[in-house]
């Protein structure tokens, strides 16, 4: 007996209108007051002058901790040997006025903080941003809708102005998108070297007070202390800051006033005279004067600005006024006179600069500063470790990081995280480097490579972030661009000359992560490529009928797919190799949008696929970068939740549909629209000449059936299926058993690929995926519920 079967294609989408506007407006209504109490929640709300207040103290102990415990080590880097004009230190002095002056107050916490992504920080943050206002990321899995979440803020812009220029400029070639994550990455890998190196330098730093006040005490003594200190410290992450935290502001605040007590102390008893370095001259004669050693003596300047990364990276915990606040009145005036009265004392003890910080403090004073300065190097390793853990969460969540282990070590703060695979990378290469290079200049020249290259990159993505979202002048951005390079490249060339004494070691950190990173993303591009190309036509899963040419057994099967929208081709791999499928197919596709969260009113879509008698549907799940999945413990529960929702709310539009997944993108549309006229006579298309198909975002809407005949009438007909029988059927499926079908998709290199594609895809990208987390893990499935299927593609 043939099947007969009615697709009704519109010619025109204003005649669809009436009802299904009507509804959408009756809808819509109330969501408008809603989504304004949501963006207000979501905006930094104005606070009372108190609460700034006290969030500025809370905010020393997370974000200025690594650039408060610099004084420990910049003078002996300057000065790794005797002094021999005291006009030097002055000159050095006026360098590093200026250096706090131009970059972390001018540049940081005045411009760079306030491009942050609704409060967070970092490299990231400040690609997430731009992803948001340009086309520019390199899996194109966003839709329409996610432009309507609450936190997904954009600007917009002329077609004529010169941003919208930039825009079509980075979108044009993917070889410049590829250009800019290269450029993400190369910061994110220099961040965790500073994960690396800034614990090794701050505790080596501080631990070597010991052998100030003993002279013969071996080096190795030194070393050993600063390394059962380091060990103490990674085995601790585990247990998270949330029950110490409260320590490090008083610690951070405590030792600040003490470095600037003391730097008032040496100013008074030594030498006023350093003071002279607030003109700029100084500088000048520095230079002419030390000539290339002066030049190269700026990669000992530059670790008085080191800190500034993490500063902009620990940013989501405080509101910036906070920071801000924090920075003027106590960390920048007391960190001037922790470096003014160091100056002062070397004026008259040019021969001490190796241990320039502990041979200044008075004798009575001695050990309590010891034990605040070894407390404030802990509390700042600790800020730069948890800055490196926020970003590989932000990298893992946008594709760029081998899936690890993510741990909530708070129930208050969701952006307290451990990482545990990394926290023992760090805590391993962090222990090789202190006990390896043993002393602190060798240290110091790679801390310096790694944080001006992170500055350099920021510099870049801000000059973007000014065009594209702030839409500032040209001129303002020549200016700040220009001004900023001509900074860091002083700093840079700088630095380059100690490539040989320590500054490899970054460079290779970096190196080694960054190929993980651009492996592991360019296999993720590749599989999502494969997944968009090998989609299952519409017209194929319509040709099938209602039971998909199998057996339909009780239950429901949640086939997990990183398409947001069409069937994957793993399912097609699936009906036709078994001979049963679920009587109800969901396909759920988890992904992370370039937002840092997404609230749980909004975390879920879900759409029918296909006529009802199919039930078949896709739940789309999204999150931030800064949200985590594993801590949906009821994320089934959501996620049937929100598909009871939206079968009572589409039995309020009968006989209309606003789903796209009755939609035939791209270049599947033709092909698919033969697929429904030559389906063996059993599909009838009627307008079909009238059709207009778009390239792009082409709908062909597939009418609700009327019966289980698949028959599909006018839009005014209802469904003889009523919401309360749907919703039941659903139930006793759920009831039957959830099957969690996942696809294991392995990618291989052709054979004719190049020798170093198939390194990267056959080795280096297989070992990665071999030693990394599985997705039944990350999706917390229980194995007796886990189905996989297998398949390979070649690149």
């Amino acid at each position: 007996m043939e099947m007969a079967s009615r697709v009704e294609i519109d010619e025109d989408s204003d005649n669809n209108k009436g009802s299904m506007w009507d509804l959408d407006q009756k809808l819509d209504q109330p969501m408008d007051e809603e989504a304004g109490r949501l963006r207000n929640m979501y905006r930094e709300k104005k606070s009372s002058t108190l609460l700034i207040l006290r969030l500025a103290f809370q905010s020393l102990g997370v974000v200025y901790g690594d650039l408060g415990t610099s004084p420990l080590y910049v003078f002996y880097n300057t000065f790794p040997g005797t002094i021999e004009d005291p006009e030097d230190v002055v000159g050095a002095l006026s360098l590093i006025i200026y250096s706090l002056a131009l970059v972390p107050l001018l540049k940081y916490v005045f411009i760079v903080c306030k491009a942050n992504d609704n409060g967070q920080g970092g490299t990231f943050a400040l690609y997430s941003l731009l992803c948001r206002h340009a086309k520019i990321k390199t899996i194109p899995n966003q839709h329409r809708t996610d432009e309507e979440l609450t936190t997904y803020s954009r600007s917009t812009f002329h077609e004529k102005s010169f941003a919208a220029k930039t825009k079509r400029w980075l979108e044009r070639h993917v070889s410049r998108k590829n250009a800019l994550l290269l450029l993400v990455l190369l910061g994110t890998c220099m961040v965790i070297g500073d994960g690396i190196l800034t614990p090794a330098i701050s505790v080596l730093s501080a631990a070597g007070g010991i052998k100030v006040d003993h002279p013969k005490m071996s080096n190795d003594v030194v070393v050993v202390v600063a390394v059962v200190i380091l060990v103490g410290l990674f085995s601790m992450q585990h247990y998270g800051t949330d029950r110490v935290s409260w320590l490090f502001a008083p610690v951070v605040l405590l030792w600040f006033l003490v470095i600037g007590g003391i730097g008032i102390y040496n100013i008074w008893k030594y030498d006023s005279s350093v003071l002279k370095a607030f003109s700029p001259v100084y500088i000048y004669r520095y230079f002419r004067r030390g000539g290339k050693d002066g030049w190269t003596s700026l990669g000992g300047i530059m670790l008085s600005i080191t800190g500034t990364e993490a500063l902009f990276a620990d940013l989501a915990y405080f509101p910036l006024s906070a920071v801000q606040i924090a920075f003027t009145v106590v960390v920048f005036p007391c960190l001037l006179l922790a470096y003014s009265g160091q100056a002062a004392y070397l004026m008259t003890n040019r021969d001490h600069a190796v241990d320039a910080f502990y041979r200044s403090i008075p004798d009575s004073i001695y050990w309590p500063v010891f034990v605040i300065a070894t407390l404030a190097a802990i509390v700042a390793s600790q800020a730069t470790i948890s800055a490196t853990f926020s970003i590989i969460k932000q990298a893992l969540a946008l594709g760029c990081f081998p899936r690890v282990k993510v741990v909530h070590t708070s129930k208050k703060f969701l952006g307290q995280i451990y990482v545990p695979d990394i926290n023992w990378i760090l805590m391993a290469l962090c222990v090789a480097v202190t006990a390896g290079f043993k002393h602190q200049s060798q240290i110091a020249n790679a801390y310096g490579t790694a944080v001006v290259v992170v500055m350099l990159v920021t510099t870049l993505l801000m000059t973007l972030i000014m065009i594209l979202v702030w839409r500032c002048h040209w001129i303002l951005v020549l200016l700040f661009t220009g001004l900023s390079l001509v900074v860091e490249c002083t700093y840079f060339s700088a630095v380059l000359f100690k490539v040989d004494q320590g500054g490899w070691v970054p460079l290779v950190i970096a190196a080694a992560f960054l190929l993980i990173m651009y492996v592991w993303h360019y296999g993720t591009v590749k599989r999502y490529e494969f997944e968009m190309h090998s989609k299952v036509s519409m017209a194929w899963i319509l040709g099938l009928g209602p039971s998909l040419g199998l057996v339909r057994v009780p239950g429901i099967g949640l086939v997990y797919t990183e398409l947001a929208s069409g069937v994957p081709h793993i399912f097609s791999h699936f009906i036709t190799n078994l001979p049963a499928i679920h009587s109800v197919v969901v396909f759920v596709c988890v992904k992370y949008l370039p937002v840092y969260t997404v609230p749980e009113e909004e975390r879920f879509l879900v759409k029918r696929i296909g006529p009802k008698n199919f039930h078949m549907f896709r739940c789309v799940a999204r999150y931030g970068y800064k949200d985590l999945h594993k801590k949906d413990d009821d994320f089934e529960k959501k996620l049937f939740d929100s598909l009871f929702l939206f079968v009572r709310l589409e039995s309020m539009m009968e006989g209309c549909s606003d789903s796209d997944e009755y939609s035939l993108y791209g270049q599947q549309t033709e092909r698919s629209r033969e697929g429904l006229l030559n389906n063996n006579g059993n599909t009838t298309l009627s307008n079909i000449d009238d059709t207009t198909i778009s390239s792009v975002d082409s709908i062909v809407q597939v009418r609700s059936p009327m019966k289980a005949n698949f028959s599909v009438g006018s839009s005014e007909q209802v469904s003889s299926q009523t919401e309360s029988d749907e919703l039941e059927f659903l139930n006793s499926c759920r009831e039957a058993g959830v099957v969690h079908i996942l696809g294991n998709t392995v990618v291989r290199a052709r054979r004719d690929a190049r020798f170093y594609k198939k390194i990267a895809i056959d080795y280096v990208y297989a070992f990665l995926r071999k030693i990394c987390r599985e997705n039944s893990v990350i999706f917390n499935i229980p194995h007796e519920s886990l189905l996989n299927v297998g398949q390979i593609f070649y690149v």
